[in-house]
């Protein structure tokens, strides 16, 4: 017997289980088919686990430097096994949560692997969706609507695949019972800088090959400049303009060697181990696609401004749409496409307003153009900017590097975007993402008092940077 339901959705990580529990809290059966755990890459396999790690190695890095805080310590020891444990406690905590809010919102969630359907006995249109559950049995759930949110998995360079041994992708790296000597990281994106960042402060030699002229390559230019400064004065090596030659790859002896080109010239680099983090492809293999009127676009799911496929019925949401690969992102869709299938008025939020976060050490963060972005759109910018080291908080903190930047057309004085490299500055970024929602300008949050002392003044003072009248510097 077929169960049926108001919405499925094909896929439980973030974007999945957020959308199921605003489609339960709009009174909507919501049935949720997951082949792995919910929770998804974000839970499991990036975001939290990979900040648990993070985390680990910005305490141990703040410990070996606390003399510069008037704190001398001995017999600092580093428990690797300990922190892969802390980290796991994390992930099991929260996804005990995301189990409770299933049952809590009455969402029916079934284990296996699904695939859609087209027109059939149980429905006349496409979108069923056949799932192979764990016994080898199969079970048909028949929707109204269907939301695909497959997610996606860390690309892979052919040639380079990898064996868990010495070549590791993201996944295989979060696993890793002991830390290797050295580390090879190709790309020298966010996920690859935050593996340079921590693995340096867990004591790796790390070397970061990025084919780009930069690092960050969709980060604003001075802010990709500054984090390359500060990575490399903290000893990590970072090679640009670089291309790997996957057909030098040898491994043996617990060592890896590959070439890589830069210009006319040929490096040689060997290490323990390399990660290969060179984006992420989207998971539309074997769900049954072929079987519906959707229509892919650079091996990304396409839909229109309501999140809606070739079939209008079903919606497509997250990293298997391409777009920005983020965990917020995809639960702000998740939330947007049920509210549509809902008939409510909705608001969808332009991409390059959603935040964009780094969690290196110190960390980036930005939201809307970049100075570059701007430019090319024709637009006439002014900029204004202001460094942490004059900001008292960030002493107190004991760091006086980074900075932030602000974006603003020199015409309408609207805010065009902010950029931030410094301690915290994920937690101030949501402050200039609510000034661009409101469309508030420079000025008019420079007039907010931010209270001293801490580190938002920053925002305030290159907000009035932007017309020369920051009062700090």
């Amino acid at each position: 017997m077929a169960i049926t339901c108001d919405v499925a959705i094909l896929g439980g990580g973030t974007g999945g289980y957020v959308a199921a529990i605003r489609a339960a809290q709009l009174g909507k059966e919501v049935v949720i088919i997951e082949r792995d755990k919910l929770g998804g890459t974000c839970l499991h396999r990036g975001c939290i686990p990979s900040k648990s790690l993070l985390r680990s190695a910005e305490v141990y890095s703040e410990i070996n430097e606390s003399e510069s805080y008037g704190i001398e310590t001995t017999g600092v020891t580093l428990r690797f096994g300990k922190v892969q444990e802390r980290k796991n406690a994390v992930v099991d905590q929260l996804y005990q949560g995301v189990q409770y809010l299933m049952r809590k919102n009455k969402i029916t969630v079934i284990q296996g692997s699904g695939r859609i359907i087209g027109p059939s006995i149980f429905s006349p249109k496409s979108g069923a969706v056949a799932v192979e559950l764990e016994d080898g049995e199969v079970e048909t759930i028949v929707p109204t609507n269907l939301i695909i949110a497959t997610g996606s998995r860390p690309r892979v360079l052919p040639g380079l695949e990898p064996d868990g041994r010495y070549i590791l992708s993201s996944d295989e790296a979060l696993q890793l019972e002991e830390l290797p000597e050295s580390m090879l990281i190709i790309g020298g994106g966010v996920i690859g800088m935050e593996w340079a960042s921590m693995l340096h402060d867990f004591g790796v030699k790390v070397t970061v090959v990025e084919a780009a002229d930069r690092i960050l390559p969709t980060e604003d230019a001075d802010i990709a400049r500054e984090m390359e400064k500060l990575m490399t004065k903290r000893g990590i090596d970072i090679l640009t303009g670089c291309r790997i030659q996957t057909e030098t790859y040898q491994a043996a002896d617990g060592r890896i060697t590959i070439k890589a080109a830069k210009g006319e010239q040929v490096l040689e680099i060997q290490a323990s181990q390399m990660l290969v983090s060179v984006g992420r492809v989207a998971n539309v293999e074997d769900i049954g696609i072929g079987n519906t009127d959707i229509k892919l676009e650079r091996g990304f799911i396409k839909v229109n401004e309501h999140l809606q496929t070739g079939e209008p019925h079903i919606y497509a949401i997250g990293d298997c749409i391409g777009g920005l690969q983020l965990a917020h992102a995809a639960s702000h869709e998740g939330i947007a496409a049920v509210q549509h299938i809902a008939g409510q008025e909705n608001h969808t939020t332009q991409p390059h307003l959603i935040p964009r976060c780094i969690y290196t050490r110190p960390e980036a963060a930005s939201v809307g153009y970049t100075e570059q972005e701007a430019r090319e759109q024709g637009i006439k910018v002014k900029t204004g900017k202001f460094p942490f080291s004059a900001i008292g908080k960030s002493l107190v903190y004991g760091s006086r590097d980074g900075f932030v930047k602000v974006v603003a057309d020199s015409e309408t004085n609207d805010i065009l975007g902010v950029h931030m490299i410094g301690t915290h500055v994920t937690d101030l970024i949501s402050e200039a993402a609510l000034a661009q929602l409101l469309d508030a300008t420079p000025w008019e949050v420079g007039q907010l008092v931010h209270p001293h002392p801490t580190l938002s003044e920053i925002l305030g003072e290159a907000m009035l940077a932007v017309d020369g009248q920051a009062i700090g510097m």
